[in-house]
């Protein structure tokens, strides 16, 4: 049984009921499917998240492993916190069971055209500023998956006129079958994840899955100013669009003179003047490109294109200006969860700043992110937060860098940075780690961040 075949009447059991699961059971109960809701919390301990399945006809295993479960099921689909490794999906299909993720599910019942963003860093912005182009494009467009609006929810309110712009993680890739993306770009690629997937040649064995069902009539589109893509664009059989912000490519978009470019087809279109792009920096600057290459590709004018980039204000999390106060500017880069990511927030910095860094551990090293700061003319104090606290402290004073504090909660630090900057400085946060050792997700962390910035007094005194 594949994703496209028909789910009436199909014993499925879904496992991790966090917001894809939920989505994924609804729209398995939409289909006709006999289906099993199991995750190891209680019913208590979900709490609201249950309500949207309370009215529906599904079976309940609250409180208890999936491998107990598995007898009698035809189907099993897992959120994409689950690893394809775990023992109960292993023995899944061992027993034969059909086993996909909530994307792979999505996808394959999905009434609209799609397009994918994949890759280390510039995910979620690419992904926002593709659904905004093709909103003002006149199209309705939903930004699904990874960003954290489950692709499932779309399938069940979309109709066959409506754009799916797919944030996809390598974590939803592990389930892939027939997941077909119009046109996809990949962003870039560099160390993270590697607590689960193990090695950097199979973290990008996965991301590249997201073109594997690509044909010639369809789209691929790659950072040509990432050299760990380059050899990448021969395994697509789908035409190859590239973008760069340092050179000319032969088919996509870049910046000569100042202008965005977009070349296809032998012919040149002037979109804009990169400084007209509302949102900062040379990573943005990249996703801007990126997003352009795949707008074109699925015939949105180019005016649209260019009006879009002038006023799109980016996302909630990614370099975000929370505050600006007493002359400090505050900055939630909460989604800044790896070293490549963080490394493009101190970039981007045009002021005397104080960081806060340090999370969960991802298993990365922190060194090429250590010799950033110590290169930046603006990064001037650290305060250090979480399990890698010390392997951060550890990184940067052997790349000779000493201004450290350490902080044992996110409100410590936000009252260290505020003594620490003065009028005309940034306070960033920026962890280039995942937050699950103090916070839910990176959007709590951010939001936790902002609550604490909100709440500092607005006058000179820093006691």
């Amino acid at each position: 049984m594949k994703a496209n075949t028909t789910w009436q009447g199909k014993r499925v059991l879904v496992v991790g009921l966090a917001r894809s699961g939920i989505a994924a059971a609804q729209l398995l109960v939409r289909e006709g499917a006999a289906v099993t809701v199991n995750d190891s919390k209680t019913r208590e301990g979900l709490g609201e998240t249950l309500k949207p399945l309370e009215a529906l006809p599904v079976r309940w295993r609250l409180g208890c492993g999936a491998m107990e479960l598995l007898a009698g099921q035809e189907a099993l689909v897992i959120s994409p916190g689950i690893p394809d490794t775990a023992p109960f999906v292993v023995k899944a299909r061992e027993m034969g069971l059909h086993v996909i993720g909530e994307l792979e599910l999505a996808a394959s019942l999905w009434p609209g055209q799609m397009v994918a963003v994949t890759g280390t860093n510039g995910k979620t912005t690419t992904v926002s500023l593709l659904r905004q182009i093709f909103e003002d494009a006149g199209r309705k467009a939903w930004a699904v998956g990874n960003i954290g609006f489950p692709f499932s929810q779309a399938v069940l309110e979309g109709t066959p006129a409506d754009m799916a712009v797919c944030e996809c993680s390598s974590f939803q890739m592990e389930t892939i079958e027939t997941f077909h993306p119009a046109a996809a770009v990949l962003t870039n690629i560099t160390e993270d994840h590697l607590n689960r997937h193990g090695t950097m040649a199979e973290y990008t064995r996965l991301k590249m899955r997201m073109f594997e069902n690509q044909t010639s009539a369809d789209t691929a589109v790659f950072n040509a100013d990432d050299p760990a893509l380059a050899p990448l664009t021969s395994q697509v059989r789908s035409g190859v669009m590239r973008f760069s912000r340092k050179r000319e490519v032969e088919r996509g978009a870049f910046v000569r003179d100042g202008m965005v470019i977009f070349r296809d087809g032998g012919r040149e279109e002037c979109l804009l003047p990169a400084e007209e792009i509302y949102i900062p920096g040379p990573h943005n600057l990249e996703n801007a490109l990126a997003a352009v290459c795949i707008a074109r590709s699925m015939g949105v004018p180019a005016e649209t294109v260019a009006g879009t980039l002038r006023t799109f204000r980016g996302v909630e999390h990614r370099i975000e200006l929370t505050r600006e106060l007493n002359g400090v500017r505050w900055y939630n880069d909460s989604k800044g969860t790896n070293v490549d990511s963080t490394i493009r927030a101190v970039q981007t910095m045009n002021r005397p700043t104080v960081m806060i860094l340090g999370g969960s551990d991802k298993h990365c090293d922190f060194t090429p992110l250590a010799r950033e700061i110590v290169a930046s003319p603006w990064i001037r104090e650290t305060v250090l937060i979480g399990v890698t606290a010390n392997q951060i402290e550890d990184t940067l004073r052997r790349c000779g860098w000493n201004a450290i504090r350490r902080a044992g909660s996110m409100a410590e630090a936000v009252r260290l940075c505020s003594r620490i900057a003065a009028p005309g400085w940034n306070a960033l946060l920026s962890p280039a780690c995942a937050s699950f050792d103090m916070f839910r997700d990176y959007e709590e962390r951010g939001r936790v961040f902002k609550q604490l910035v909100a709440e500092l007094p607005d006058a000179g005194d820093k006691a």
